[in-house]
Formats: C-alpha cells, sequence, structure tokens
C-alpha cells in the first residue's frame, strides 16, 4: 500500500539580502533570474514567502519530497551552496525543517 511508503518533506527558509536592487523591478529581476536557474538544476519547489514590499530583502521558501531523509537534506544544501555562488544575493539566514 502506499500510505507504507516513507516520505521525508524537507523545507529550506533563506533570507536573502539583495544589495543591487535599487527597486521592485531589480529585485524581481534577480529573483527571476535565481529562482529560473534553480528549477533548472534542483528538484525543488520555490515561492518567495516574505518582504514583498521591500526591494532589497526577501525570504525564499524551497521545498523537495523523498525516500531518503540523507538525500533530501543534501539537496537542500546543495540549493544554500548555488544561492552562495551567486554574487547579486547575500544569504542573511537560512533554516531547514522535515515533517
Amino acid at each position: 500500500m502506499m500510505n507504507d511508503a516513507p516520505a521525508h518533506i524537507g523545507i529550506l527558509y533563506v533570507d536573502l539580502f539583495i544589495g543591487e536592487a535599487r527597486s521592485l523591478k531589480g529585485k524581481r529581476m534577480v529573483l527571476r533570474r535565481l529562482k529560473d536557474r534553480i528549477r533548472n538544476r534542483f528538484n525543488v519547489s520555490i515561492a518567495e514567502l516574505n518582504g514583498h514590499d521591500k526591494w532589497q530583502v526577501c525570504t525564499l521558501g524551497f521545498t523537495m519530497i523523498g525516500n531518503d531523509h540523507r538525500y533530501v537534506n543534501a539537496a537542500l544544501q546543495s540549493v544554500v551552496s548555488f544561492i552562495e555562488s551567486d554574487h547579486a544575493v547575500e544569504i542573511c539566514g537560512q533554516n531547514v525543517e522535515f515533517c
């Protein structure tokens, strides 16, 4: 039965500072590019959770589900490393939770 299958849902919260953004339009450009690159590289869902009206800060949420806790955690940590390599944004905080 499918209900017996183990499922691990990982949720990654990342607080970002977007120093080069000078307007909401500039912020959206940076975030759109970043989110598109992450979607193309990793199998995660992405949502902007906070800071919609602020043009230099935001919180992004990433989720992934899998049957191996270690794999999901490693994949979410890879997302963090990928974001750290993008010089247009700076990570101010991060948190990973599992359901």
